[in-house]
């Protein structure tokens, strides 16, 4: 993205947060990186001081943070840019605990951006959202309209992520972290369902996290052995289309996300996908035309997968339907989009 991103800018600068072994670098020519050395907590001061020191150096004409979670990012823009004559844009990628908060953090972080979005917005700041859900969302705390911008946040490279033809190994495909917000316990009582009338179902999972122990013992307690897999870590991008068309669908469970990645990818593969309705995805799929939708609910999420299993005619007309409503996020497209709607906002404060 940022290779792509970084041809519509003389100059980009990246203040990060702490990472091991991180250091100071340019990419692309003209993006450069700015590695904290401090604590997450303190990345308010550290984007202060080398934003101060920045700004010293040449003119800026926009400040962008990415917002999340405690909003360190968007607390030290507001601050970096206290009495400057720079636009700032708040990213919003997605808001944690919405639509459902999962973990105690979750509602926290949900009740911080109760806060901070309001505080954002009398500073008079832009904010990029990814997705209608998050749009309506800003509305209600207290955003301005006139100042969202729905900028999408999937790239695909259609050249990559196409069908192939190479045998199904999977009934279902999972790709995620293996956390709460994941939707990952509902999607395995799903299959504890299915196979009851599909005993030889196989969900494929890739990814790692903090349920997995937790996982392993429902595969036990259920007798889901020769049922669920563990897949190992794909070697690049250049391996994840290749995945995506060995299996017969894909499901995202999650109750938080902003643009799942995934979901889209699969689709342009012509795989077909279940999805609650998180982030952008009641925008993406029209249910029962190019992919379906579901509650947070293993039975209701059960009867999707069987409907796909089981109607070869509904199959087939998602895998043809999705593929063609993902090709409007073609990575040049949509980051032009985005570059362009950046250089607006820069001229319309000038």
């Amino acid at each position: 993205m940022l290779g792509r991103f970084s041809q519509y800018w003389q100059r980009i600068d990246i203040l990060t947060p702490a990472a091991t072994d991180a250091k100071s670098r340019t990419i692309h020519g003209n993006v450069y990186v700015h590695p904290a050395t401090n604590h997450r907590l303190l990345q308010p001061f550290f984007i202060k001081q080398k934003g101060e020191a920045l700004l010293k150096e040449r003119d800026y004409h926009l400040v962008t943070s990415h917002d999340f979670g405690f909003f360190y990012n968007g607390i030290g823009a507001a601050w970096l840019l206290r009495g400057k004559n720079i636009p700032p844009v708040s990213e919003i990628h997605h808001i944690e605990g919405y639509p459902i908060a999962s973990t105690n953090r979750e509602k926290l972080w949900r009740l911080a951006a109760k806060q901070y979005i309001p505080f954002i917005a009398k500073q008079g700041a832009y904010f990029r959202v990814v997705n209608q859900n998050i749009e309506d969302q800003l509305i209600q705390f207290g955003a301005s309209a006139e100042k969202i911008r729905r900028l999408y946040s999937v790239y695909l490279d259609l050249e990559l992520y196409r069908p192939q033809s190479i045998a199904k190994e999977y009934d279902v495909l999972f790709v995620a972290r293996l956390a709460q917000n994941k939707g990952i316990m509902i999607l395995l009582d799903a299959i504890r369902q299915v196979k009851e009338a599909h005993p030889e179902i196989t969900l494929a999972i890739r990814g790692d996290g903090i349920l997995k122990g937790k996982i392993e013992q429902f595969i036990i307690e259920h007798n889901l052995q020769e049922n669920v897999i563990f897949l190992p870590r794909v070697e690049d991008s250049h391996a994840m289309p290749e995945l995506y068309n060995k299996a017969k669908m894909l499901v995202c469970a999650s109750t938080v996300e902003g643009n799942p990645r995934v979901t889209i990818e699969a689709m342009a593969c012509g795989t077909p996908v279940i999805s609650t309705r998180v982030g952008i995805m009641p925008e993406v799929i029209q249910h029962g035309e190019n992919g379906l939708l579901v509650d947070w609910d293993s039975e209701d999420l059960a009867l999707a997968i069987e409907q796909l299993l089981d109607d070869s005619q509904l199959y087939d007309a998602i895998v043809v339907a999705g593929q063609k409503s993902v090709q409007r996020f073609e990575a040049e497209k949509i980051i032009r989009e985005y570059a362009l709607a950046y250089h607006d906002i820069i001229e319309s404060e000038q």
